[in-house]
């Protein structure tokens, strides 16, 4: 088999896929973070937030802003966002360092409520967890990573039910491989297997957390992190 020419194999030695390999920002983000169990519920709905603020831009834009999303929304404290008010989403459209959309503004407050209304229930983390699939993706190129899957859509419709918004089919598989719940890292990169959570393409049963592996096909092709080209 030849070089893939999907990975770039850096002065480190390490191969990473071709949005990863130059930008400092896309590769500190692929090196550590992307792929990793996310299980806390600030965290979640941190990413749930920017998944949906991502719609229509790149990856990179949202990345470049964390910064400031995090200080406007309280470092995404459920509650906190939850409380903020109508005056909140007014000031926030003025301030030039975060993403200036109201209805991905508002989403982010209606998300936090919900957030706080499932802990009358299972709570955000076990029920995101619970539509984790049995099986992962092998991609070895981007055309094979899928754009969404079976779980990440009955996800989206559960969390809509829930009273989510900007959780479509695909933004809820993006959010699937940010935090770990499918492996998309490419076959040959570094970062391939790195959540400990998928053995062989299979979920491991011995670490598995927050609700158990379902099973159904993962169709389609699709290349970056994220459904829409990182």
């Amino acid at each position: 088999m030849g070089e893939n020419p999907d990975l770039v194999v850096g002065s480190d030695g390490l191969a990473r896929p071709v949005w990863a390999a130059s930008d400092p920002l896309l590769r500190e983000y692929y090196d550590t973070e992307w792929g990793m169990p996310v299980r806390d519920e600030t965290g979640l709905l941190e990413r749930i937030v920017l998944e949906g603020f991502q719609a229509g831009l790149s990856w990179r834009t949202v990345l470049a802003k964390r910064t400031a999303l995090r200080e406007v929304f309280h470092g995404f404290d459920p509650d906190a966002v939850a409380a903020m008010t109508d005056a909140d989403v007014q000031r926030l459209m003025a301030d030039a360092r975060i993403i200036r959309n109201e209805r991905k503004i508002r989403a982010a407050l209606t998300n936090a409520r919900a957030t706080v209304a499932l802990r009358e229930y299972e709570g955000l983390v076990e029920l995101v967890w619970s539509f984790r699939p049995s099986e992962t993706p092998e991609p070895v190129r981007f055309a094979e990573v899928p754009t969404a899957s079976p779980e990440s859509a009955a996800l989206s419709a559960e969390l809509k039910r829930r009273g989510f918004a900007f959780v479509g089919p695909t933004t809820m598989y993006a959010l699937m491989e940010a935090i770990g719940m499918v492996d998309t890292h490419l076959v040959g990169s570094h970062r391939r297997g790195s959540s400990g959570l998928w053995a062989c393409g299979r979920a491991d049963g011995a670490v598995t957390g927050g609700g158990a592996a379902r099973s159904g096909p993962m169709a389609r092709g699709r290349a970056q992190p994220s459904r829409r080209r990182r």
